[in-house]
């Protein structure tokens, strides 16, 4: 069995085999191998258009390279590590296939170049599967906030009742984090869309190629117009990544919510059977397992920007080593982000909403103080003298053991003379949701309206991005 490197021309001695095994790439790097054939092949036939090899040459590596990708595919081709990556084990098992022919497909080629139009290739096909998911995810929140638009629940600043809201004003909040979401991977696709291909190893190549010929060929919308940026920008594998820890960040919030409604002290939600697990040894548990790994899981993909930027930071151009480090964080991001896409979208559609217990909740504690400030402002009342007489109100309340609702109108005009029997209807939880009818508020009328704004922007972006989904 034969060590022998495909650069080894320069070398007396064999590569160690630790130093072979610690710098090769293709445990992982596999992943590029559809990537890689796919530039190889337009690469061919871009050297055979511009005469650097002969058609028949070209002919016979595409053909060849073809079925390098059906043995793969079919666990027929063994990558070995001692060609340490997924390049020169795909051309290894090309020119093993196919002869000489093969040794010239990497004519004004370096392996710098090829791995950055791999990870393009790899990034856009990746975006177009993440905006699938999202707009998954997005079409399950906008249908829970369509079946539960009248359900009332206390709305939270510090983790303290604050104001009575809709459920489904709270719940669509998550849709326009996704939204942003959706529109920060579709950028990352935009900066992903550039073929570095040509640059060679840092400097281009004596070769008379076309490089326009391979962006057509691969539907790039622009070229690196320098060959040192070409091979060292890894930018756009960055720009997926923050993406990807934005979106994390979002659905791990979503997260902690989910966990705490779903707990006995809660009980706003309960969560399908089939998407909880038990405990070995407590048999009455109910355990939201899924939304708790989707949020520890948020710090892997969060440590894997942390870890490229640092790897990045200090890099002399142009290309170096430490870059084969994008890799496998990327690859990581890319599979964690959508398995907790997959699964959100099934928690959300399956989660039963527990509006009584909601609507209790609301009965049951003082988040319409506000709006009883309010009616003694509409009563004439300046607004700092209202704060504080609703603020006496409460604390008269929690002395005697009574919410707003319970007191009599005659205690209410202890404390003002502006207070009459219509003070009841001013403080039920119908009558502050839906006076919050400002653009943006959570009455059922501005959440009615979001909700069909929401559905048109998510048919639009789908048809507008149809075909980053087609990479």
């Amino acid at each position: 069995m034969s060590n022998e490197k495909l650069w080894g021309g320069r070398f007396e001695k064999k590569t160690d085999e630790q130093i072979n095994e610690f710098q090769a790439s293709i445990m992982f790097d596999w992943r590029l191998y559809a990537e890689d054939i796919q530039g190889s092949i337009v690469h061919a036939k871009m050297l055979a258009q511009c005469g650097i090899i002969s058609q028949e040459d070209a002919k016979e590596i595409i053909k060849g390279l073809h079925t390098v990708k059906q043995k793969f595919e079919n666990d027929e081709l063994g990558f070995r590590m001692e060609y340490e990556d997924v390049h020169l084990n795909l051309e290894k098992a090309l020119t093993n296939l196919i002869g000489e022919a093969g040794g010239r497909l990497h004519t004004a080629r370096s392996r710098n170049d090829q791995v950055a139009l791999d990870m393009h290739l790899y990034v856009r096909k990746e975006v177009g599967n993440v905006l699938a998911l999202i707009a998954k995810l997005q079409m399950a929140i906008l249908a829970a906030a369509k079946e539960n638009i009248e359900v009332i629940m206390p709305g939270y600043t510090h983790l303290q009742r604050a104001q009575p809201i809709l459920f489904s004003h709270h719940f669509m909040t998550y849709f326009w984090m996704l939204e942003r979401d959706f529109a920060r991977f579709v950028r990352a696709y935009h900066s992903a869309d550039y073929m570095p291909l040509g640059a060679g190893a840092l400097a281009g190549t004596t070769f008379p190629i076309d490089r326009n010929f391979v962006q057509e060929q691969l539907n790039f919308q622009g070229i690196y117009l320098n060959s040192l940026d070409a091979v060292s920008d890894r930018d756009f594998v960055l720009e997926f990544l923050s993406a990807a820890s934005i979106l994390m960040v979002h659905l791990s919030r979503l997260s902690e919510e989910i966990i705490l409604w779903s707990s006995r002290e809660f009980s706003f939600v309960e969560l399908d059977d089939a998407h909880c697990t038990g405990s070995s040894m407590m048999p009455q548990k109910k355990n939201p397992d899924v939304p708790e790994l989707v949020r520890g899981k948020t710090g892997r993909v969060v440590g894997n920007l942390v870890a490229l930027l640092t790897t990045m930071k200090a890099l002399p151009l142009a290309y170096n080593k430490d870059m084969q480090e994008d890799k496998e964080g990327l690859f990581d991001t890319v599979d964690t982000i959508k398995q907790c896409l997959v699964v959100y979208e099934q928690i959300i559609s399956g989660m039963k909403v527990k509006a009584e217990n909601m609507r209790r909740a609301v009965e049951e504690d003082y988040s319409n103080a506000t709006d009883l400030a309010d009616y003694l402002v509409k009563k004439g009342v300046p607004f700092r003298q209202a704060h504080e007489i609703s603020g006496k109100i409460v604390h008269y309340c929690i002395e005697h053991g009574n919410f707003l609702k319970d007191l009599s109108l005659d205690e209410f005009k202890t404390f003002s003379d502006k207070f009459d029997a219509d003070v009841y209807d001013a403080i039920k939880p119908e009558t502050c949701v839906n006076a919050r009818n400002s653009l943006g508020g959570t009455s059922t009328e501005q959440v009615k309206k979001q909700i069909v704004i929401a559905g048109k922007l998510l048919e639009n972006l789908l048809k507008n991005t149809a075909p980053l989904f087609s990479e």
